[in-house]
């Protein structure tokens, strides 16, 4: 059964030109201090941050140095997450000396690569003879999946083809070893990766056998006999990781999507980012390929993910244990996992299920990802990351009580295991990529970030111009270029936080009722030069509650403004955050932020603090006690994605409500 979607084509970064001052902060973080920092950690130079050694594994397996394998099994992937984020820069910021250094290192990786095709530098010093022998545990197509990616962006980036040629190669070694024939394996990654990596390479090449590999890494999944099993005897019962007991990954089929064939998947269930980097790639497969049952997978599990186990913040991924979801309605606050990475990944299938069909639902979980958990996930100074992103934090207690063990109040310098940082590079560095979809009817319009874009439409060039004060000011500004009137759609996504858009076209209030379909103003006529769209999105301060069987939030809110959510810090509050209460009806005023909040928009309310002050005289516990005694307190609410960045401190997204 097949389906006809809308032709979807992405449009090219070098057609995005970014212009709003927020994010081109961003951006020149990551050029100026992300990249080069990370650059240095992955050599070794950072003496605060924990050893990579990933371009030295690289160097020993390339027979340019002498020396063992150190770190992840993994350890490849972020090497090649750092070239794609210099792709990513060298598109709009030719930069000479980054570039020599990229070609350098790529030279390093083609010097890795075995006459058959196969590149892993893990496996090519430390154990040559058990390459593809522990797909489960072992993560080898997960880190050619990062380096594919790197290829295809660099070449689209440079116009140099070396790395691609390196990653085809790789890709067609993998496509020989891989299938249904006899002699070949018929096993699939236990870190999915590789699907959406082979997709993207095959709409960079055209060549039809990645598609066919990715359909059958998909299909084959969670096939009986189960090939984890089959695997794990053949190899004589070994395990690389022992954390939760032997075998713990080849036993827990769910951890890592492979329970069930994907067709019969009805639960966003295991690792978060394994997940979402799996569904990005099926997503994309079936666009592609015009796939009603896949397309149909995705969907039913994208209202799963986000109806019942995402995080208001975007983030997903709730337990630590196996760094995954848990079941639906089980979103504590304190002991929050919510990987970057995970919120990442989800952004990536977002953006690939827009490509799908254009549905606004899909931009409203992009844009509160975005905004909130992976910003959160790097300090404003560019050198410290949030791995996990919980919406509650206590420090006292995380010294003391290890189910806090993997929650940090202050962000970190490089891990050892560091992928994370070079995520949020790239996913910075590549931002032009989800603001607009390319239709074959016309454009849609994701994500309102200042921004001009250039379009082929029918054989035209149509720019557009977006401006604006967003995600802080409500207005938006679309203004038009063509040479001459162009019929074509424009669609504008209407938020879900927003009760009341407003829409002017040129001037004149356009009645949105009649031009909405799936959370888009679909605009068709024939444009003119000089047009201009003015979108207003009022941002009222809004009270969020949480569904009834979220028992977490019970008699909580939380405070949003557009698409940010807000929090409470101590360095504001003072400490003891769980004896303050928001009022139902305390009115909120916006303030100015200055220093380190200069250009961000605070928020202030009166609300009340139980009085504690004879607390440590009191009993543990009171029996038919009087109500507590209450004081009036200004409360102070932050963007939630820039907490932390004034020392260690208590922080809470959910307030109780008096």
């Amino acid at each position: 059964m097949s389906f006809h979607p809308i032709d979807c084509l992405e449009v090219p970064l070098d057609k995005v030109q970014i212009t709003d001052a927020f994010w081109l902060e961003y951006q020149r973080l990551v050029k100026e201090v992300v990249v080069p920092y990370q650059w240095l950690a992955l050599n070794d130079q950072v003496a605060e941050a924990e050893p990579s050694h990933a371009i030295e594994n690289f160097r020993i397996a390339a027979g340019q140095s002498d020396g063992e394998f150190y770190g992840m099994v993994f350890q490849d992937s972020d090497v090649a997450k750092w070239l794609e984020a210099v792709a990513y820069l060298l598109v709009k910021n030719p930069d000479a000396t980054l570039e020599e250094t990229a070609d350098q290192v790529i030279e390093r990786v083609a010097a890795v690569q075995q006459p058959d095709g196969y590149l892993n530098t893990y496996f090519t010093v430390k154990a040559p003879e058990l390459r593809w022998s522990n797909l489960a545990e072992c993560h080898e197509l997960y880190c050619a999946g990062h380096l594919i990616e790197a290829g295809v962006a660099y070449a689209q980036a440079t116009g140099k083809n070396r790395l691609l040629e390196v990653v085809c190669k790789l890709a067609d070694h993998i496509a020989q070893v891989f299938g249904p024939e006899n002699g070949q394996i018929q096993g699939y990654p236990g870190h999915p990766e590789i699907e959406l990596a082979l997709m993207r390479l095959y709409e960079a090449t055209g060549e039809r056998r990645y598609l066919d590999l990715t359909r059958y890494f998909v299909e084959q999944r969670g096939t009986q006999p189960h090939f984890y099993d089959l695997e794990y005897e053949k190899r004589g019962r070994t395990s690389h990781w022992n954390i939760h007991g032997p075998a713990w990954m080849v036993k827990d089929k769910a951890y890592s999507q492979a329970h069930l064939p994907v067709a019969l998947q009805k639960t966003a269930i295991g690792h978060a980012v394994r997940f979402v980097y799996l569904y990005a790639g099926v997503a994309h497969l079936a666009r592609l390929s015009q796939d009603q049952e896949k397309r149909d997978v995705c969907q039913r599990l994208w209202e799963n993910m986000t109806q019942r186990q995402m995080y208001i913040t975007g983030s997903i991924g709730s337990q630590s244990s196996g760094e995954a979801f848990s079941c639906d309605y089980d979103l504590p606050n304190d002991t929050a996992y919510t990987e970057t990475c995970a919120s990442i990944g989800l952004m990536m299938f977002a953006n690939r299920m827009l490509q799908l069909e254009a549905d606004s639902r899909y931009g409203d979980v992009m844009e509160r990802a975005l905004y909130n958990t992976v910003l959160a996930g790097m300090a404003l100074d560019g050198k410290h990351f949030f791995y996990v992103n919980p919406l509650e934090v206590h420090p006292k207690s995380i010294q003391f009580n290890h189910i806090y063990d993997h929650v940090k109040p202050v962000r970190q310098r490089w891990f050892g295991c560091a992928c994370c940082p070079p995520n949020i590079a790239r996913l910075l560095a590549s931002l032009g990529s989800y603001i607009y979809t390319r239709r074959d009817d016309g454009v849609d319009i994701n994500l309102y970030i200042g921004s001009d874009v250039e379009i082929e439409v029918e054989g035209e060039t149509l720019r557009l111009k977006q401006s604006g004060g967003y995600p802080w000011q409500d207005t938006v500004k679309i203004e038009l270029e063509i040479a001459k009137p162009l019929k074509t759609t424009l669609a504008l996504r209407l938020p879900d936080w927003c009760a009341s858009p407003q829409l002017l076209v040129n001037g004149e209030p356009l009645e949105l009722h009649g031009y909405v379909h799936r959370g888009y103003v679909r605009l068709t006529r024939y444009w003119q030069n000089g047009d201009v769209l003015q979108l207003t999105l009022p941002m009222p301060v809004t009270r969020v509650k949480g569904n009834p069987l979220l028992r977490h939030l019970a008699g909580k809110v939380a405070i949003q403004r557009g698409p940010l959510v807000y929090c409470l810090e101590q360095a504001d509050n003072g400490s003891e955050l769980h004896n303050l209460q928001l009022p139902a009806d305390a009115p909120f005023k916006l303030i100015a932020g200055s220093g380190l909040f200069k250009g961000k928009t605070l928020l202030q309310t009166q609300g009340t603090r139980v009085n504690s002050t004879q607390a440590l005289q009191q009993p543990l516990y009171s029996f038919n006690s009087p109500p507590a005694q209450m004081q009036p307190q200004t409360l102070t609410f932050v963007p939630y994605f820039s907490w932390a960045n004034r020392g260690e401190g208590e922080m809470r997204v959910w307030v109780d409500e008096g």
